[in-house]
């Protein structure tokens, strides 16, 4: 596991901007140690731990990037059209017998081209003539239409840099250079707690002040999205000694300490206190609406992070503190949110100073230009905010107010993970 400074999260300011949240993430929080070196198939979204250096050139082999008819470059017609004969023909699969001078070769896309041979003509810019020859005209440049080995990347080269969370895409390069297996950096643990006495389990008793617990299942599933290890702990009670105790034994087993609930300043939110009483805690005013009370402390070495108890606020703190500081502990390469650029379809205001995220849903309007429509009701309690929208507006630290027709930044859900 990771071992930080107590004073690792040290911020002397009032409120702290996103932007500056991730600057310290990224310099405060070490990789947690450990790997796993598995088969390509299980290697989707995990985090390669060393440089992968091409043990081959890609393509392997020279070979045709069309079905056509191969040729010498030094036989290419230059101011009249040409009639070659057609002296073999080569299929993707099959070896390739070197080229006479003066003939043509016929080949298929993914065929090695025939030793000798350096230029391809399309079949359809060539003329089939009744013996079995082509003429092919003048003017076709040397190399066309030939894909040469380690075009794609050169034998030796990085193909895949470490920290890369790897997509899918990194599974199938991986696989054409021939690899089976890849070592990458260990899943996170993360052990995750809801925190007060006005939450119960779904589905069991609970009086009429009470709520069925929704966080502590969404944050589960945004970090199963993540492959983090989730050890789902249950809901703590607001007793500091009970939470104080059941948060160093989690500190002791996890490289993440997840909470919601009970981080603001107010007299029972006892996660605070707890958290001082074994550790250390900065309480993050982050400057963002929905989300302001986030705290982010170390226990025995291990970081704890404590989400607001509203659902909405939770969720868009998760993306913006807790993503980066999962990515920071793989030893993962940086990948910033991508946002879009949308039409907003509504008027808002906002206070200047502070980041917002509004609940939006997209559609295109009538001249096929993206518009944001923003969900009609306000709250961080409104878990339908959530489920029937597709996205957030992300409104910065300057504006301070949209009005329809403006451009803003639009980040899918599925872009916040």
């Amino acid at each position: 596991m990771v071992q930080l400074s107590n004073d690792c999260f040290a911020f002397g300011g009032k409120l702290m901007s996103v932007d500056e949240a991730l600057r310290l993430i990224a310099a405060r929080v070490q990789p947690i140690e450990g790997q796993d070196h598995l088969p390509l198939a299980e290697c989707d979204n995990r985090v390669l731990l060393s440089p992968l250096h091409a043990p081959a050139p890609l393509p392997l082999f020279a070979n045709s990037a069309v079905d056509g008819y191969a040729l010498r470059s030094a036989d290419l017609p230059q101011d009249n059209e040409r009639t070659f004969p057609v002296t073999a023909r080569v299929q993707a699969g099959a070896q390739a017998e070197p080229i006479k001078p003066g003939a043509a070769v016929r080949i298929f896309t993914g065929a090695p081209m025939p030793q000798g041979a350096d230029t391809v003509f399309m079949q359809e810019d060539v003329r089939l003539e009744p013996d079995g020859r082509i003429t092919a005209p003048a003017g076709l440049k040397p190399g066309a239409n030939m894909r040469p080995a380690g075009e794609d990347i050169a034998e030796g080269a990085v193909a895949i840099p470490a920290g890369r969370r790897l997509r899918p895409q990194h599974v199938a390069l991986a696989a054409a250079l021939g690899l089976t297996h890849l070592t990458v950096r260990r899943r996170v643990r993360v052990a995750i707690f809801s925190t007060g006495n006005e939450v119960v389990e779904p589905g069991g008793p609970r009086n009429s002040a009470q709520l069925f617990d929704s966080n502590r299942f969404m944050l589960g599933a945004l970090l199963r999205r993540l492959n983090c290890e989730v050890h789902d702990l249950g809901i703590l009670r607001d007793d500091r000694a009970a939470l104080a105790t059941a948060l160093e034994k989690a500190a002791g087993e996890h490289d993440l300490v997840l909470t919601s609930g009970g981080v603001s300043a107010g007299e029972e939110d006892h996660v605070r206190a707890a958290i001082e009483s074994i550790g250390s805690l900065v309480l993050w005013s982050l400057a963002i609406k929905p989300g302001r009370p986030v705290a982010m402390g170390v226990i025995a070495g291990t970081p704890f992070i404590g989400l607001p108890g509203n659902p909405v606020a939770s969720f868009v703190t998760f993306a913006y503190v807790v993503r980066p500081t999962i990515l920071a502990l793989l030893g993962a390469l940086p990948e910033p949110l991508i946002g879009l650029p949308v039409r907003a379809a509504f008027s808002y205001k906002k206070k200047k100073g502070r980041r917002e995220y509004v609940r939006a849903s997209l559609h295109y309007a009538d001249d096929g230009i993206p518009e944001a429509v923003k969900f009609p009701r306000e709250g961080a309690g409104l878990l339908s905010s959530l489920a029937d929208t597709d996205g957030i507006i992300e409104l910065g630290e300057d504006a301070e107010r949209v009005s329809p027709g403006e451009q803003v930044r639009f980040l899918a859900y599925p872009a916040l993970l």
